[in-house]
């Protein structure tokens, strides 16, 4: 009896034990099925950053570009601004900065026989008003500049 007895009890342990196994297998298979589907989201994942990364280098690039055209366009806008100014009004022009090229002597050994100019041939008189038309067109600049 008694062994009988040990014998059901082992075979009944034996029997959960291949259940436990198996069940302990079907996980292992589950885990690995998760494993294997992180591992193609991180790749997925690693993809996007690469494609992100390269967009946003070329939107910097882009930018950088937009950037440098809108610098120049303000350079030459305010170059206009002040040649404008130098006309309309004198008070508010800037010079441009001296530059110092190199000089060359120039003999004059002919000039001894040249000719007196003839007078200048006569115009419309002075303008009276030199104001009138840089209000507009200073004020569109200076819009233009701002934006």
């Amino acid at each position: 009896d008694s062994s009988e007895d040990k014998k059901k009890v082992l075979d009944l342990k034996v029997s959960d034990s291949e259940t436990a196994i198996e069940e302990l297998e079907g996980s292992i298979a589950t885990l690995t099925e998760d494993i294997a589907a992180l591992n193609a989201g991180i790749k997925a994942l690693d993809k996007a950053v690469a494609e992100a990364t390269e967009l946003r280098k070329g939107e910097n690039a882009d930018y950088k570009e937009l950037k440098q055209s809108d610098t120049a366009a303000k350079e030459i806008l305010g170059m206009a601004k002040n040649r404008l100014s130098q006309f309309y009004n004198p008070k508010l022009y800037k010079p441009p900065p001296v530059v110092e090229e190199p000089t060359f002597v120039q003999i004059s050994a002919h000039a001894s026989r040249r000719v007196a100019p003839p007078p200048p041939p006569e115009t419309f008189g002075p303008y009276t008003k030199k104001t009138e038309g840089n209000n507009g067109v200073i004020a569109m600049i200076d819009l233009l500049i701002k934006d």
